[in-house]
């Protein structure tokens, strides 16, 4: 359904709360992106972001930002369309 995409860590708690909002919000799969694992990803993830810190969260090709962009966004009513028209 949807495409969404989250970089990770294995004990975060911001990211845990983004991944609750998506599910609540009906997303089904995130594909996740551990970054404590694996250098290259964490590289990667700031080159395309800018930022250091997770979660970093892709709807289809939008970079939503974290936790607080996503609860932002949510709040302001722009997170389910953004995930209806993600493919």
């Amino acid at each position: 359904m949807q495409a969404v995409k989250m970089y990770t860590t294995a004990v975060c708690p911001y990211c845990v709360r983004a991944k609750q909002i998506l599910k609540a919000r009906g997303v089904e799969q995130i594909e996740e992106i551990r970054i404590d694992t694996d250098p290259h990803h964490r590289m990667t993830m700031m080159e395309i972001t800018g930022r250091r810190t997770v979660p970093q969260i892709f709807i289809g090709q939008t970079h939503v930002g974290g936790c607080d962009d996503l609860v932002a966004l949510d709040g302001h009513g722009g997170l389910m369309p953004l995930l209806n028209a993600a493919t």
